[in-house]
């Protein structure tokens, strides 16, 4: 008791501080989203997430050298699909010489070491921007779950080392997790999107890769973001089904969710801090409400401090110069 006890001798000095400091934050925190588009020599800004870029292949493999030479260990990839390979089948995702497949191999061979994350999920493909096969203006689980299995697939012979689904579709990781074991890619990892909500935080990252709903919304398949014990049960479900890392997004207003998390489960923890949140501590810093440096290190160790493992987000490069 005070005045024994005196909490503001460990606050002394900034020495003091760090020495006793609880949450750290490090470059191999990360995983970094990398877009990726057709074409060479091309690194485009995209207008509603200032300072973050898409790349053409042969700049995305020097991204990722430079990424990995900063301490980065992951990044996690997507592709921006023309508009003549949609369809509602999904069958550019499965071609061998697609732009995901293409840059799986690049990169590996670019920066071996790094660890390479896809994106599993039909909206980049989609003529309809959903994440599955639309039957009269329904979402079709079942046979979403089997493309999304020969998708992961895919990317898994050519060399990623994580794939990611982003889907949301019931029984989509017990079936990657077996088509994956039955061809013998026992050692690919499997990050679900388990926590993943029907949020209104995604409107940058979908001008990214012009991937938007065209119509209806994603209400039936991402969760209610008014549920929390939901969060919990989809969570466990999915590493039963053989998830190795877990997910929740978005980031900073689902915090609760990441701890709930943390509090039962025992596996690794990922948080997508995602484009609408990046965006608006973006725009408040350039009207100069907000002293971005120090709010986006605020966040990230919100993350981390919550039960995060790792924080999958665009200021990773940015705070890395910082820390």
């Amino acid at each position: 008791m005070y005045p024994l006890n005196r909490n503001r001798r460990l606050r002394n000095s900034e020495a003091m501080r760090d020495l006793v400091r609880e949450t750290t934050l490090a470059p191999t925190d990360f995983l970094v989203p990398l877009f990726i588009v057709e074409g060479t020599k091309t690194k485009t800004e995209i207008p509603s997430m200032p300072g973050y870029f898409r790349f053409s292949l042969d700049l995305a493999t020097q991204e990722a050298q430079r990424l990995y030479d900063m301490g980065v260990r992951g990044v996690l990839l997507f592709v921006k699909v023309a508009d003549s390979d949609k369809d509602n089948t999904g069958a550019a995702a499965l071609n061998a010489e697609g732009l995901m497949q293409r840059s799986i191999r690049a990169i590996k061979v670019a920066v071996p070491e790094l660890v390479v994350c896809t994106d599993v999920a039909l909206d980049p493909y989609s003529t309809y921007g959903h994440d599955g096969i639309v039957e009269a203006n329904k979402i079709v689980n079942d046979a979403t779950v089997e493309v999304l299995a020969q998708m992961a697939l895919s990317h898994a012979e050519s060399g990623a080392d994580i794939v990611a689904p982003s889907d949301m579709m019931d029984g989509r990781i017990l079936a990657i997790r077996n088509t994956l074991e039955n061809a013998g890619y026992v050692h690919t990892g499997i990050m679900s999107y388990s926590a993943k909500y029907a949020s209104s935080f995604y409107g940058p990252f979908r001008d990214a890769l012009d991937s938007a709903p065209g119509f209806g919304d994603k209400k039936t398949y991402q969760m209610d973001v008014a549920n929390r014990k939901e969060a919990v049960v989809e969570t466990l479900r999915d590493i039963e089904e053989g998830a190795d890392i877990v997910m929740v997004k978005p980031g900073m207003a689902y915090l609760d969710i990441v701890r709930d998390l943390a509090n039962q489960i025992h596996v690794p923890i990922a948080v997508y801090q995602v484009s609408g949140e990046y965006a608006m501590l973006k725009a408040a810093a350039e009207k100069g409400w907000l002293d971005h440096d120090a709010v986006m290190l605020e966040q990230l160790i919100a993350f981390k401090r919550a039960g995060a493992s790792l924080i999958v987000s665009y200021h990773a490069a940015e705070a890395i110069k910082l820390l």
